[in-house]
């Protein structure tokens, strides 16, 4: 079988999984996931050279598979920024999103994709069921790079497809560069507000910081329509203000009118094609929310030599994307988290490795919630 019609064959089992899922909230049992998981981790090794090399250091092969989900060789997310992590060759990229620069001396990696169907459809879903569960059509207001100007954004090609399929066809971008058009934020945020449309602000953790400062500068406060909400993404890395979830979630809720249940914390990642979303039922506390994933994508928390820690205990996140079907299954980050009944609790980042969101400190974390780290 050639590489496209493998790789066609895959996406066909994996949309099948995203369409039962989107459709009635079907899951996938571990061993249903561990079977896909070996099949496109075969492929994965037949085809990207790389990720082979990789995975004949840690012992397997095409013929030598991974028999549990933890097994399967987890690449470092910094190593999209070192080689071409793709199954494909380089004249069949359609599209590809630029991974942070912010480490190795500046260094950006590049993630590939031959198509953008699954991508979609895979985010589609998982949007509709996490955010839109009351099937609302929402106008969106987006603080993230305009896809228009940065069409290598993985977020901001988020958010233009969210909006072209899911929107009132009055989307508007207000994160110009650096340049964040509160101006413009306020004005068509009156005009929903007139009209009686429900807003669905989307917006990194800094740009909603740099908007309610903005707002209390100028004594402003919206009330934004019933049914309206505010998807956060994180997004402190390299900045230089810091504020605690717990503040920002009461801020923006007093600001713009949301109610906290209604403000809803997205965690991606450039390396992935999956998002993980806050429970709806800790959505009535600011923290600590739980995240789920859809029955694609699973974690595995690990001591960080990669032994699996049970559940409850801290450690380095590894998410396990059956969406990555043109890159890596596995991608290990700098993550610091917990598996918990109903989902995963997200912390920070590692020691020495920079916050990829909120400025939660994990220790306070830990003695607070009762969770032990490893030992």
């Amino acid at each position: 079988m050639t590489e496209a019609a493998g790789a066609a064959a895959l996406d066909a089992r994996i949309l099948d999984v995203v369409a039962r899922y989107g459709h009635d909230g079907s899951t996938l049992s571990y061993e249903a996931f561990l079977a896909l998981a070996q099949a496109l981790f075969a492929h994965q090794v037949a085809h990207n050279e790389p990720y082979a090399a990789f995975a004949r250091a840690n012992g397997f092969s095409a013929t030598r598979r991974p028999q549990t989900i933890a097994e399967i060789p987890a690449v470092p997310a910094a190593a999209f920024k070192d080689a071409r992590l793709a199954t494909f060759p380089p004249e069949r990229t359609v599209a590809w999103f630029e991974t942070s620069g912010t480490t190795l001396g500046g260094k950006s990696g590049r993630h590939e994709f031959d198509t953008t169907a699954l991508y979609e459809a895979a985010l589609l879903a998982s949007f509709d069921r996490m955010m839109l569960a009351d099937g609302a059509r929402l106008r969106y207001a987006n603080l993230v790079p305009d896809a228009r100007e940065r069409p290598h954004s993985s977020l901001g090609h988020m958010m233009a497809a969210v909006a072209l399929a899911r929107g009132d066809g009055r989307t508007a971008w207000y994160l110009h560069g650096d340049a964040l058009d509160v101006d413009g934020f306020v004005r068509d945020m009156r005009a929903a507000v007139a009209d009686g449309t429900a807003v669905c602000v989307a917006t990194t953790a800094f740009a909603l910081v740099a908007l309610l400062d903005e707002l209390a500068a100028r004594d402003l406060a919206l009330a934004l329509p019933p049914g309206s909400r505010i998807m956060e993404t994180g997004g402190f890395k390299g900045r230089s203000r810091f504020i605690a979830r717990a503040d920002l979630y009461r801020d923006a809720s007093a600001r713009l009118g949301v109610p906290i249940e209604a403000i809803v914390a997205e965690y991606g990642m450039t390396e992935l094609s999956s998002q993980w979303y806050d429970t709806p039922a800790s959505r009535a506390r600011i923290e600590p929310r739980v995240k789920v994933a859809p029955p694609w994508l699973r974690a595995i928390v690990h001591d960080g030599e990669g032994t699996p820690l049970p559940p409850g205990t801290v450690g380095v996140i590894r998410h396990i994307d059956l969406a990555n079907r043109g890159s890596a299954i596995a991608i290990d980050t700098e993550d610091v988290g917990a598996l918990v009944e109903g989902g995963l609790v997200l912390f920070g980042r590692e020691a020495g490795a920079e916050l990829r969101g909120c400025s939660l400190d994990a220790e306070t974390l830990l003695a607070r919630r009762g969770l032990a780290r490893p030992r």
